[in-house]
Protein backbone atom coordinates (compact mmCIF):
# COMPACT_ATOMS: atom_id res chain seq x y z
CA UNK A 1 0.00 0.00 0.00
CA UNK A 2 1.57 3.04 -0.73
CA UNK A 3 0.70 6.65 0.19
CA UNK A 4 -0.17 9.59 -1.91
CA UNK A 5 0.83 12.66 -1.01
CA UNK A 6 -0.91 16.27 -2.10
CA UNK A 7 1.25 18.02 -4.58
CA UNK A 8 3.61 20.75 -3.45
CA UNK A 9 3.30 19.08 0.24
CA UNK A 10 6.42 19.55 1.81
CA UNK A 11 8.16 15.93 3.22
CA UNK A 12 9.33 16.09 6.98
CA UNK A 13 11.76 13.63 8.55
CA UNK A 14 10.25 10.66 9.92
CA UNK A 15 9.00 12.02 13.98
CA UNK A 16 11.46 9.68 15.08
CA UNK A 17 14.58 11.58 13.63
CA UNK A 18 12.92 15.06 14.73
CA UNK A 19 12.66 13.77 18.38
CA UNK A 20 16.49 12.55 18.03
CA UNK A 21 17.56 15.73 16.71
CA UNK A 22 15.65 17.77 19.48
CA UNK A 23 17.61 15.04 21.72
CA UNK A 24 20.64 16.23 20.25
CA UNK A 25 20.78 19.37 20.32
CA UNK A 26 19.70 19.82 24.26
CA UNK A 27 22.77 17.58 24.73
CA UNK A 28 25.12 20.03 23.25
CA UNK A 29 23.33 22.76 25.23
CA UNK A 30 23.83 21.17 28.63
CA UNK A 31 27.83 19.90 27.59
CA UNK A 32 29.52 23.21 25.72
CA UNK A 33 26.75 25.73 27.91
CA UNK A 34 27.56 29.02 26.02
CA UNK A 35 29.07 27.58 23.12
CA UNK A 36 26.47 25.61 21.35
CA UNK A 37 23.46 25.76 21.04
CA UNK A 38 22.45 29.31 20.94
CA UNK A 39 23.00 31.75 18.44
CA UNK A 40 20.95 35.06 17.54
CA UNK A 41 19.25 35.61 14.17
CA UNK A 42 21.84 36.96 11.47
CA UNK A 43 20.76 37.60 7.51
CA UNK A 44 17.99 35.37 6.32
CA UNK A 45 18.78 32.81 9.19
CA UNK A 46 16.47 32.54 12.70
CA UNK A 47 17.92 32.76 16.26
CA UNK A 48 17.88 30.10 18.86
CA UNK A 49 16.74 30.36 22.72
CA UNK A 50 16.24 28.34 25.69
CA UNK A 51 12.68 28.98 27.12
CA UNK A 52 11.89 28.20 30.79
CA UNK A 53 8.50 28.01 31.54
CA UNK A 54 6.34 26.61 34.76
CA UNK A 55 5.05 23.08 33.91
CA UNK A 56 0.85 23.22 33.90
CA UNK A 57 0.84 20.03 35.77
CA UNK A 58 4.13 19.56 37.56
CA UNK A 59 5.00 23.12 38.50
CA UNK A 60 8.36 22.11 38.14
CA UNK A 61 10.80 24.66 35.85
CA UNK A 62 10.73 23.27 32.16
CA UNK A 63 13.07 24.12 29.39
CA UNK A 64 12.93 23.81 25.66
CA UNK A 65 15.20 25.29 22.52
CA UNK A 66 13.30 27.20 20.35
CA UNK A 67 13.92 29.20 17.13
CA UNK A 68 12.97 32.82 17.13
CA UNK A 69 13.14 36.48 15.26
CA UNK A 70 12.96 39.87 16.52
CA UNK A 71 10.47 42.18 16.67
CA UNK A 72 11.66 45.32 18.25
CA UNK A 73 12.12 43.66 22.01
CA UNK A 74 9.90 41.19 21.28
CA UNK A 75 10.80 37.68 20.52
CA UNK A 76 8.49 35.58 18.22
CA UNK A 77 8.25 32.18 17.42
CA UNK A 78 5.88 29.17 16.57
CA UNK A 79 3.86 26.92 18.11
CA UNK A 80 4.89 24.18 15.64
CA UNK A 81 5.74 20.44 17.60
CA UNK A 82 7.64 20.09 14.66
CA UNK A 83 4.89 20.73 12.43
CA UNK A 84 3.27 17.94 13.78
CA UNK A 85 0.02 17.62 15.91
CA UNK A 86 -0.72 18.42 18.97
CA UNK A 87 0.13 21.75 20.38
CA UNK A 88 4.05 21.53 21.70
CA UNK A 89 4.02 21.06 25.39
CA UNK A 90 5.71 24.23 25.97
CA UNK A 91 2.73 26.37 24.66
CA UNK A 92 0.67 24.66 26.67
CA UNK A 93 2.71 25.40 29.76
CA UNK A 94 3.12 28.91 28.67
CA UNK A 95 -0.58 29.36 28.43
CA UNK A 96 -1.37 27.84 31.71
CA UNK A 97 1.84 30.12 33.19
CA UNK A 98 3.07 33.42 30.54
CA UNK A 99 6.02 34.29 32.78
CA UNK A 100 9.17 32.42 31.34
CA UNK A 101 12.44 33.39 31.53
CA UNK A 102 14.63 33.14 28.26
CA UNK A 103 18.00 32.39 27.51
CA UNK A 104 20.11 33.97 24.60
CA UNK A 105 23.54 34.39 23.39
CA UNK A 106 23.53 37.67 25.43
CA UNK A 107 21.96 36.55 28.87
CA UNK A 108 18.66 35.71 29.89
CA UNK A 109 15.55 38.29 30.18
CA UNK A 110 12.65 37.79 31.92
CA UNK A 111 9.13 37.67 29.70
CA UNK A 112 5.27 37.34 29.29
CA UNK A 113 4.17 35.23 26.73
CA UNK A 114 1.13 35.58 24.51
CA UNK A 115 -0.15 34.54 21.03
CA UNK A 116 -0.75 37.18 18.42
CA UNK A 117 -3.88 37.67 16.66
CA UNK A 118 -5.37 39.44 13.69
CA UNK A 119 -3.58 41.85 11.67
CA UNK A 120 -0.03 41.09 14.34
CA UNK A 121 -0.07 37.84 13.83
CA UNK A 122 -0.27 38.16 10.00
CA UNK A 123 2.74 40.79 9.91
CA UNK A 124 4.75 38.47 12.00
CA UNK A 125 3.72 35.20 10.25
CA UNK A 126 5.02 37.16 6.97
CA UNK A 127 8.10 37.68 8.67
CA UNK A 128 8.75 33.90 9.19
CA UNK A 129 8.78 34.04 5.17
CA UNK A 130 11.93 35.97 5.16
CA UNK A 131 13.78 33.03 7.46
CA UNK A 132 11.57 29.41 6.76
CA UNK A 133 10.85 28.83 3.10
CA UNK A 134 7.70 27.16 3.26
CA UNK A 135 5.88 28.47 6.65
CA UNK A 136 2.50 27.54 5.13
CA UNK A 137 2.83 24.59 3.29
CA UNK A 138 3.86 23.13 6.57
CA UNK A 139 1.82 24.57 8.68
CA UNK A 140 -0.86 23.19 6.70
CA UNK A 141 0.10 19.93 7.91
CA UNK A 142 -1.36 20.22 11.44
CA UNK A 143 -5.10 20.01 11.79
CA UNK A 144 -5.32 23.73 13.44
CA UNK A 145 -3.89 26.78 12.89
CA UNK A 146 -0.26 27.81 14.03
CA UNK A 147 0.34 30.02 17.09
CA UNK A 148 2.55 32.55 16.64
CA UNK A 149 4.20 33.07 20.18
CA UNK A 150 5.15 36.98 21.22
CA UNK A 151 7.68 36.91 24.02
CA UNK A 152 7.11 40.56 25.62
CA UNK A 153 9.80 41.46 27.71
CA UNK A 154 8.83 41.74 31.11
CA UNK A 155 10.09 45.78 32.90
CA UNK A 156 11.87 45.92 35.71
CA UNK A 157 9.89 47.87 37.98
CA UNK A 158 13.08 50.04 39.30
CA UNK A 159 14.65 51.11 36.17
CA UNK A 160 11.61 50.73 33.69
CA UNK A 161 13.37 49.11 31.13
CA UNK A 162 13.12 44.89 30.02
CA UNK A 163 14.97 43.32 32.81
CA UNK A 164 18.29 41.34 31.31
CA UNK A 165 20.14 38.97 33.71
CA UNK A 166 23.98 38.74 31.95
CA UNK A 167 25.15 34.95 32.35
CA UNK A 168 28.89 34.22 33.10
CA UNK A 169 29.44 33.16 29.56
CA UNK A 170 28.06 36.97 28.46
CA UNK A 171 29.90 38.62 30.79
CA UNK A 172 33.15 37.40 29.52
CA UNK A 173 32.18 37.65 26.10
CA UNK A 174 30.62 41.23 26.51
CA UNK A 175 28.34 40.26 25.76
Amino acid sequence: MSVTRPPNTPKLPPRWFVRGAWSVHRALYRVLPGKAGLWGPRGPRWGTMRVTATGRKSGQPRSVILGYVEDGDDLVTLAMNGWANPEPAWWLNLQANPEATVELVGGERRVRARAAAGEERDRLWARWRDYEPKPDEHAALRDGETAVVVLEPVLDATRRRPSRRRTAASAKHGW
